[in-house]
């Protein structure tokens, strides 16, 4: 089973322009992601899908490979589709060019998951992690995933869901880290489909798979990852370094 790690990246962010060539260490915050990734020796190939001639230069420059896309793509799901069309991938693991610190045991269960699914029943893995905190889960930045017996994903949602009438904060309320493991036939039928009315709802494109009725395999962590989606995010990053 060849498994490889594609990283989207793409320089624009309404958030925060450029985030993925700030400066980061000793090189930048797509940088910093890349060699994380290479350095988990987990992959049998680490790509970077961009549209960007200053992070292919980055990339290149650390001896990495990066694929050019030549498409308009709504979603990284469509913009790793697109550079792993022709390849010989059996899983393909999605992990953002923003997430420099992603958690290598994390990787490694993600992985697990089809290794160990030998009827091939799982189309795709992703990361949940515990909240600990009210004011997050009613925030509506953070996506929520529930999950049955088996912790298989049900439903993701911005709003709380489930909902509870107590106001203690029950332990089994969930948030989705978007780094996904796909088979590769799943991802590209994604890519190859039209966006589905939940979808569309909650601007949540994972649930589409399950509009779709694939089954998505939730896998919980307690490692939080250090996302780059503003200046006070790399603030953080920065800080995490000098530990």
């Amino acid at each position: 089973m060849k498994i490889i790690a594609v990283i989207p990246a793409r320089y624009q962010a309404s958030r925060f322009p450029g985030k993925l060539m700030q400066s980061l260490g000793d090189s930048t915050v797509i940088g910093q992601t890349y060699k994380n990734v290479l350095e988990s020796a987990l992959f049998s190939e680490v790509i970077v899908a961009t549209d960007n001639d200053a992070i292919q230069k980055e990339i290149e420059a650390l001896g990495g490979s990066v694929f050019r896309s030549q498409k308009e793509h709504d979603c990284g799901s469509d913009r790793i589709a697109e550079a792993v069309e022709y390849s010989d991938a059996d899983i393909v693991i999605n992990i953002q060019g923003d997430e420099p610190f992603l958690n290598q045991q994390s990787l490694k269960a993600l992985i697990e998951v089809f290794e160990t699914d030998l009827n091939k029943e799982i189309h795709l893995a992703s990361l949940m992690i515990a909240f600990s905190e009210k004011e997050e889960v009613e925030n509506p930045n953070n996506v929520k995933v529930i999950v049955d017996q088996f912790n298989c994903a049900l439903y993701f949602s911005r709003s709380p869901v489930p909902f509870y009438r107590d106001s203690k904060l029950p332990e089994n309320y969930y948030k989705h880290i978007g780094v996904y493991a796909f088979r590769k036939e799943a991802l590209l039928h994604f890519s190859s489909s039209e966006t589905t009315p939940l979808e569309q709802a909650e601007k949540i494109e994972c649930i589409r798979y399950l509009e779709q009725g694939k089954k998505m395999k939730m896998v919980l962590t307690n490692q939080m990852a250090i996302g780059i989606d503003t200046p006070e995010d790399l603030s953080k990053a920065h800080q995490f370094l000098k530990k």
